[in-house]
């Protein structure tokens, strides 16, 4: 989304803050400032060139590239002084994966019809959409679907125990070909096909990418309820299967073209669907430093400054296949490291303990934070806040959007350490983008659902979010420098407070999930 520049820096001096005039004659005191200024756009830009180098191949989740990352977060946090935060005396908590990867040579879909035999192999005519529960090949009768599909008219119990066979048409777009798939699929919720195979006339050489894809290892989180059951879902494209096809008697192209739904049983055909995977359990890791509190009640409680270390990876058949995500979310990242430097300086240690946490995961679905709010290394009832830290090296100079603001006396304190230091020129604004719902959108969320009040910091997307564009040159470290500045102040703030921030009851009652 494009925003003008001096609209929000108009915008910014309007929601500039409801400080007292007091609190904005305050000073740091001279050790405060002196450790804010080691926040600097140098040091800044010199770590991101570390974690957004082509050499972190773009550090997917998991990857050689987020290791190395992970690596260099902790040997930072040492050098820094602070307490390892992870498992077992270490500086990370890894949490558990399971890779999946395909055994293309031995898996195959295939049609029988009058003595004939075709397999349609998955090195470059079938790929899977979905993977069946248990391994080996299940047959059975075809039900064939297609034309203008009705997910009415689809006999559930006539596809029960069939292979249901679904005619796309790619002519009429993508989106076209996904919505039939997905009235299919609807209708067959309740049902108990042995498998689906949808039937693609794509561009053969994006059909054939896209098959190329499922030579990769896929990842996912293993489910607390033991494997899914489910029947397997595949696309094979018509050029394998057309002839055999047309020997039982079905005529793709009339099919196609049909302005009622087709749903048949088709005589004398059967299919068979064999897709072979073998699994094994990976991780992947969180960093976490620990800078102890100099209070002795206080410090046993803590301040959360987090960010994810992961981007995206690699996206083969690109020119420039990596993609480095300087911004996202190296920025933040590097702001998190920053942070603990300033926190670690003579006199800049504060009475609450400070969480400096870099997680993964966070492109796949939030999972480093998940785990961690699950199975936190420090007791989360004492955690008095999250401040999130999420792409923030990118669009206007002046401005960074505080997300959250309204859910707690969190956008009060803001107010006040924003009014307080005007020599930064950075003015936190409330979320304006409430559409996007971009307060679910990051790893603070994961703190907020189990009762910590958040804070997100974030300056918004732009035409590289999730491209190999998002490089290190189009990231502006002077800002960078001065919003981490201003989160400085921020945690000096909340973590010397006499009392801990506390929910709006509204807000308590709609984002904490008590029952989860």
């Amino acid at each position: 989304m494009h925003v003008a520049t001096k609209s929000l820096g108009l915008l910014a001096a309007v929601v500039a803050g409801t400080a007292a005039p007091l609190c904005s004659q305050m000073a740091s005191p001279a050790p405060i400032r002196k450790a804010a200024e080691t926040i600097t756009a140098e040091d800044l830009h010199g770590r991101l060139a570390i974690i957004a180098d082509d050499s972190m191949m773009g550090r997917a989740t998991p990857s050689p590239g987020l290791e190395m990352t992970a690596q260099y977060v902790a040997d930072q946090f040492k050098r820094f002084g602070l307490t390892p935060g992870g498992e077992n005396g270490t500086w990370f908590q890894r949490y558990p994966l399971e890779q999946r990867v395909m055994e293309v040579e031995q898996s195959h879909v295939g049609f029988m019809a009058g003595g004939q035999h075709v397999h349609a192999d998955f090195i470059k005519d079938a790929r899977v959409l979905r993977g069946p529960s248990a391994p080996g090949e299940v047959k059975g009768e075809v039900y064939l679907v297609g034309g203008t599909i009705d997910a009415g008219k689809i006999d559930a119990a006539m596809a029960a125990g069939k292979i249901v066979v679904v005619v796309t048409d790619y002519s009429k777009g993508v989106r076209n070909a996904r919505v039939q798939m997905f009235r299919v699929a609807g209708a067959l919720r309740n049902a108990a096909p042995k498998g689906i195979v949808l039937l693609a006339n794509q561009d053969a050489a994006d059909f054939a990418r896209e098959v190329a894809e499922q030579a990769r290892p896929s990842v996912s989180l293993p489910s607390p309820r033991g494997p899914a059951s489910g029947f397997p879902v595949v696309e094979v494209h018509d050029r394998a299967v057309e002839a055999i096809l047309k020997a039982a008697g079905v005529d793709l192209g009339a099919i196609r073209s049909a302005d009622h739904t087709v749903a048949r049983v088709v005589a004398g055909l059967t299919a068979g669907i064999d897709v072979q995977q073998r699994s094994e359990p990976i991780s992947a890791p969180n960093t976490i430093g620990i800078l102890e509190g100099t209070d002795p009640t206080l410090k046993q409680e803590y301040l959360v400054y987090s960010a994810h270390m992961d981007h995206i990876g690699i996206t083969p058949g690109e020119v420039d296949s990596i993609n480095n995500g300087a911004d996202d979310d190296g920025s933040g990242t590097v702001t998190v490291i920053e942070l603990a430097e300033a926190f670690s300086q003579p006199g800049a240690r504060p009475k609450r303990s400070i969480v400096f946490i870099t997680v993964s995961g966070e492109e796949r679905g939030l999972w480093g934070s998940r785990y961690f709010s699950d199975h936190p290394t420090v007791p989360l009832d004492r955690v008095v806040a999250d401040l999130n830290i999420d792409m923030v090296g990118r669009n206007w100079t002046d401005t960074v959007v505080a997300i959250g603001k309204e859910h707690s006396d969190l956008g009060g304190t803001l107010a006040r350490v924003n009014a307080r230091h005007p020599e930064l020129n950075m003015t936190a604004i409330d979320d304006i983008w409430p559409e996007e719902n971009f307060y679910s959108r990051s790893d603070h969320f994961n703190f907020a659902r189990k009762g910590v009040p958040v804070l997100f910091f974030f300056t918004g997307v732009h035409p590289d979010y999730h491209r190999a564009s998002d490089e290190v040159e189009k990231i502006d470290s002077e800002k960078m420098a001065r919003i981490g500045r201003l989160l400085f102040y921020l945690g000096q703030d909340i973590a010397n407070a006499p009392d801990r921030p506390v929910w709006n009851p509204e807000s308590d009652k709609k984002i904490v999930q008590t029952d989860d």
